[in-house]
């Protein structure tokens, strides 16, 4: 299928041809027939793209803050990695929508196939042929509503939460800055609910236009006509309401609202513009400033917009999804008009060039839609597509052999995920190597795997995991998906006899942990690495090396910062995705395991009531132990990693992978100088199996060790819930 995508490095615009979309359960596979262009948000990333990347650092100076604050945790190569893989990508356009249901995914019962919904999202009602939307980002368009009229709904609820956001009464006044889309809306929004309108715009067509759909005047900003009009419908009092429907760098639309609005007036931001509030206007008269959260409440919350987990109507009355089906309740009674507002239908082939227009001035538009080919290819055996069938031999309990091969001949990999890891971490590593073939990569997003593709090299781009699962001409499969999934996806690819590189976690429950382990024993095939990464970093195998064997018990004590997460973080999803220990805890539990040269035989974990800061306690055998201190409350600027062990009078330091040093009675080493990066092992780790699979020798880490290790990540939890320390079961 064809998408529009941008490179935010380039600036450059493609129709770019992706996978179709999977249709995961608690959503629906979409045929578009209409998307919609936002005139103003779309056009300013445009825009942004197209700056130097000096342009693009002052336009946001949040995203150079958290690149700041990388260097400082990663290091400057981490770090250059991931902002470069982020802008050399292409980005999705687009957000509303009109198209024709495709197929149902599981969970969905309100809806059918051939049903016409309205659908919202960037990242769900893109300018794409086909996208999968989550419950909640759509709505079944009344019957009589035209398709392209539907296409408004995205831009109309965002319209509709700012006019809900201003809580107008019958009867109120209220001034509208900036007549562009949104304010078009706006304004027919108000004059629906009786309120008097006046409207401010240096675009005299656009005034002109917003008289015509309900505005009782309109004018230039500079003009003494907006103030007069003020003037006579409020009594010389100012209005009840300003809604700030422009966007820019001028501070000139918040000024002007503090000299139209009346007395404890309100003031609500829909777009984006200048805030710098001058105090007295705003003090003196008491405004109350709001905001207006783009589609109403539920828009950033992932259990809303991805599970499917809906808001008491008698808590939350208007929501995402509540004011799209309102908002084209409203169309379809003839309410709102949104065809005058059409500037321009254009068809999807010729998306580049429409752009391209736009961004130039050579069109002028308020909304311009794009009009998709009406093909409609029966899809139905696809949704009949049974699960990846495993090879008789392994149901038979036949086993997998690891044959050897020639070096001359690749390894061909697939990907299952192609997020920030392994965009930064691992497939810089595996490009462009002659040992390595990379075959196929599959997400469930079609842009992501079209992404991989291009910057790496891949064969292909699906996201139809099953059919790679079953080519036999795959040797090995990475796993590098959401946390939740990890188990699911490393059953799949056991059971199929590949050989398996998942990232941690391995498993987030003992349930499933039991499950991959079945699915090595059905299958007989134990090819399975975890993405334990550092005990390969080269620094500490130095530094071990350096520290010599050792006699007596060791202990370790590992301090991890591992700082706050962002608002808005997956891993902040706890329902689904884990505990954030349970996500990265392994990394340090395999390390100290490593340095022990033993697994852990008891787990003992205290935790801070009302924060993640984790104390965990592992005793080992011999009388070994190590502590591991897992903050998020810790200083920005503190190094993320700092390890010690301490045995035979001798003690080992590491420093953030950056320094290490050994010590003892009579001498002491120091790392000669310092590494060009942080390096924590991941490329001897793709190194050493890479090997494993060409040679068909054992895996890098014994099996054993690993489902140690993720029994004792698992155990923190069930010691945090029972207040005692937990044994393991597995241990030897």
């Amino acid at each position: 299928m064809k998408q529009v995508v941008q490179n935010y490095k380039s600036g450059e615009l493609a129709l770019l041809d992706v996978p179709v979309p999977g249709c995961k359960p608690g959503g629906v596979l979409v045929r578009s027939a209409y998307s919609l262009i936002s005139t103003g948000t779309e056009l300013m990333k445009v825009s942004e793209a197209g700056m130097s990347m000096l342009g693009k650092a002052r336009s946001r100076p949040d995203q150079v803050a958290k690149v700041v604050q990388s260097v400082a945790t990663n290091g400057v190569g981490a770090t250059y990695r991931k902002v470069m893989g982020k802008l050399d990508s292409y980005t999705p356009l687009g957000y509303s929508l009109c198209g024709v249901i495709e197929q149902v995914g599981s969970g969905i019962d309100d809806v059918k196939v051939g049903d016409l919904v309205a659908c919202a999202g960037n990242e769900h009602a893109l300018h794409a042929e086909l996208n999968w939307v989550p419950k909640n980002l759509y709505a079944r368009v009344p019957d009589g509503l035209a398709p392209r009229h539907a296409a408004f709904g995205t831009v109309g609820s965002i319209a509709m939460q700012g006019v809900r956001r201003g809580e107008p009464q019958l009867g109120d006044v209220a001034l509208v800055i900036g007549l562009g889309l949104i304010g078009q809306l706006v304004v027919q929004l108000l004059a629906a609910s009786g309120v008097r309108v006046v409207g401010v715009d240096p675009d005299p067509v656009r005034c002109e236009l917003a008289e015509r759909l309900g505005a009782a005047a309109c004018g230039d900003p500079a003009s003494a006509a907006v103030e007069n009009s003020v003037a006579e419908l409020t009594g010389g009092h100012g209005v009840d309401q300003v809604y700030l429907a422009a966007g820019g760098g001028s501070n000139q639309p918040v000024e002007l609202a503090a000299r139209m609005s009346r007395d404890r007036g309100r003031v609500v931001d829909i777009g984006k513009c200048r805030l710098d509030l001058p105090w007295n206007a705003y003090y003196e008269k008491e405004l109350d400033v709001r905001f207006s959260r783009s589609y109403g409440p539920g828009r950033y919350d992932p259990e809303y917009e991805l599970e499917g987990r809906d808001y008491p109507i008698g808590y939350v009355r208007w929501t995402e999804r509540r004011n799209l089906a309102c908002f084209l309740d409203l169309l379809a009674r003839g309410r709102v008009d949104v065809e005058p507002l059409v500037s321009r239908i254009a068809d999807f082939d010729d998306a580049v060039e429409t752009y391209q227009r736009l961004k130039d001035g050579d069109l002028k538009a308020v909304a311009v839609l794009f009009r998709y080919a009406d093909h409609h290819p029966d899809r139905a055996a696809e949704a009949e597509a049974p699960a990846v069938a495993v090879p008789a031999v392994m149901r038979a309990g036949g086993g997998v052999s690891a044959a050897a091969r020639s070096a001359k001949v690749p390894v061909r990999l697939a990907f299952a995920g192609a997020g920030n890891y392994a965009t930064s971490m691992l497939l810089p590593h595996l490009a462009r190597r002659d040992s390595v073939e990379l075959s196929t990569v599959v997400t469930t997003t079609a842009l992501s795997a079209a992404n991989a593709k291009r910057k790496f090299g891949f064969a292909e781009a699906t996201t139809d995991l099953d059919a790679v699962l079953g080519d036999p001409s795959i040797d090995a499969v990475f796993v590098v998906t959401r946390h939740s999934s990890h188990a699911e996806l490393a059953q799949r690819a056991l059971l199929a006899g590949k050989a398996v590189f998942v990232e941690k976690p391995l498993a987030l429950t003992e349930d499933e942990l039991v499950c991959v382990l079945a699915a090595v024993e059905e299958s007989g095939n134990d090819r399975l690495q975890v993405g334990f990464n550092r005990r390969f970093a080269p620094l500490l195998n130095e530094a071990r090396k350096r520290f010599g064997a050792r006699t007596g018990p060791g202990h370790v004590r590992y301090l991890v910062n591992a700082g706050r997460l962002d608002h808005g973080s997956w891993y902040l999803q706890q329902g689904t995705e884990g505990s954030r220990f349970a996500g990265e805890g392994g990394h340090f539990i395999d390390t100290a395991s490593w340095l022990l040269e033993a697994d852990p035989v008891s787990v003992y974990a205290l935790t801070t009531p009302g924060n993640e800061d984790l104390q965990v306690v592992l005793r080992y055998p011999g009388g070994s132990t190590a502590t591991i201190s897992y903050v998020t409350t810790g200083p920005a600027g503190f190094p993320k990693e700092t390890l010690d062990l301490v045995a035979d009078g001798r003690a080992l330091r590491l420093d953030d992978f950056v320094r290490a040093a050994v010590y003892d009675g009579r001498k002491r080493w120091i790392s000669s100088r310092l590494p060009k990066a942080r390096d924590k092992g991941q490329r001897a780790e793709l190194d050493a199996f890479l090997e494993a699979v060409r040679t068909g020798g054992p895996m890098p880490v014994p099996l054993e060790s690993l489902v140690a290790t993720t029994a004792a990540t698992l155990a923190v939890q069930t010691g945090l819930a029972g207040g005692a320390p937990v044994t393991l079961a597995r241990a030897r």
